[in-house]
């Protein structure tokens, strides 16, 4: 078995340049964000739209290795950003390294941005022409295959029509056909197997899989961490621009999320003590509210079904007879999704408070689905309806955080326990 594809050392650098304005209206606004910034020694006096053109460099990749064999489907995961689909654009030659060597062994057939190379004013099938011959058919090749790419493409009663009046889809499902049929030896997919409907989606599943089977590398970028951990032999995670681990897909991805994890909890504590925070000059304030794991560890991402526990601490600099508590969950869109309080929903006698003070609320499962959330925690000074009217403190929606589920839909997770009874 030979290697398809090698990378050695291979960087890649973009250059971004900061233009001037080109228009009245860019100009005027420039002259006022001109105003906030500090002056330039070499242009001191000259307008906004005669400075100079700055420009910095952009490393999209650094220093990446890797190699891919025939026969070999090989995942390469990353957030956005981290130089995925520059790799594919280098394989395929449409940008060339700017260090390092590639070696490509064989007819690749690269699935990215499908449809992007079409002529609007061409009909479907002078593009199936034009598409062809770029990819490498001979035009007797394009002759034979081309009413399977119509077919396959499901575009039989359009392929006349110019393919300005096609919608996304139906040119993304024309490129894909185009790209398929070319025989390839390697083949390069970037997040095109959302093409049409749920049942052509199925077809280019299956179109692939058939190209595994008969030996042909490939080179699959995805945000579909478990479609690469079901397709791929190996997985290549990549962030920055920069190789982070190679490997069984299971295990890469497992390293790739719990990275993935970290950041986000980082960045939703930041977000959230952000939010709390409130003027102490208040006779009564919500301090702080932590949300924690079975162990009582303070966390904003939980498991589906996880025993969670949400901590409120607040101070009353005078004193209040009958203080009623609640907390609210939405949905990261504005669905309502529930709510406790200590008044009628989950009663508590607290009492007169006053000072600084603590209270909990735990739940035995987050019975929550995949998606994000909003926490609201409320402070009210009468017990008696509406006492909402008499607010002392309110969060509203000032807490995110984040549930994870596999293979579930919806919003809640309703306990259910299946039965089968028999007649036999």
């Amino acid at each position: 078995m030979g290697t398809a594809i090698r990378l050695e050392h291979v960087s890649k650098r973009f250059t971004l340049h900061h233009r001037r304005p080109r228009s009245f209206q860019e100009l005027v606004i420039g002259l006022f964000q001109g105003r906030d910034r500090a002056p330039d020694p070499q242009m001191a006096g000259a307008p906004v739209a005669l400075r100079k053109e700055t420009s910095e460099d952009f490393w999209a990749l650094r220093d990446v290795s890797f190699s891919v064999e025939e026969g070999q489907t090989v995942g390469i995961i990353g957030p956005n950003g981290a130089g995925k689909s520059t790799v594919l654009k280098l394989i395929s030659r449409i940008i060339e390294p700017t260090s390092g060597e590639i070696e490509v062994n064989g007819r690749v057939g690269a699935l990215l941005e499908l449809g992007a190379g079409f002529h609007p004013d061409l009909t479907g099938r002078e593009n199936i022409y034009l598409n062809g011959s770029i990819l490498g058919l001979s035009r007797a090749e394009i002759e034979r295959r081309l009413d399977e790419i119509i077919a396959f493409a499901e575009l039989e009663r359009f392929i006349d029509m110019p393919v300005k009046h096609y919608s996304s889809g139906m040119s993304m499902r024309l490129g894909f056909s185009v790209a398929v049929h070319t025989d390839p030896e390697i083949l390069l997919v970037d997040e095109v197997l959302a093409v049409g409907d749920e049942s052509f989606q199925q077809k280019c599943t299956e179109e692939i899989a058939r190209f595994q089977r008969g030996q042909c590398a490939v080179l699959f970028v995805s945000h579909d961490l478990q479609a690469v951990q079901n397709v791929c032999t190996e997985a290549i995670w990549l962030e920055e621009g920069k190789v982070q681990q190679t490997g069984n897909p299971a295990r890469v991805i497992a390293s790739y999320t719990e990275g993935v994890g970290r950041r986000l909890e980082a960045r939703l504590d930041r977000r959230n003590r952000r939010r709390t925070s409130s003027s102490q000059e208040a006779s009564f304030w919500i301090q702080d509210v932590k949300m924690m794991d079975a162990e009582g560890t303070p966390r904003w991402t939980f498991q589906s079904g996880d025993s969670v526990k949400v901590q409120i601490l607040y101070e009353a600099r005078e004193r209040i007879e009958e203080p009623v508590f609640s907390m609210l969950v939405h949905r990261s869109d504005g669905l309502y999704i529930s709510s406790t309080n200590t008044y009628n929903i989950d009663p508590l006698e607290l009492g007169p408070i006053k000072g600084q003070g603590k209270l909990t609320v735990d739940i035995d499962h987050l019975d929550l689905h995949h998606g994000d959330y909003f926490l609201s925690i409320g402070a009210y000074f009468a017990p008696d309806p509406p006492y909402w009217s008499t607010e002392a403190h309110f969060l509203d929606k000032a807490l995110q955080f984040r549930v994870v589920s596999d293979g579930k839909h919806g919003v809640v997770a309703l306990p259910a326990v299946w039965k089968h009874h028999s007649d036999a």
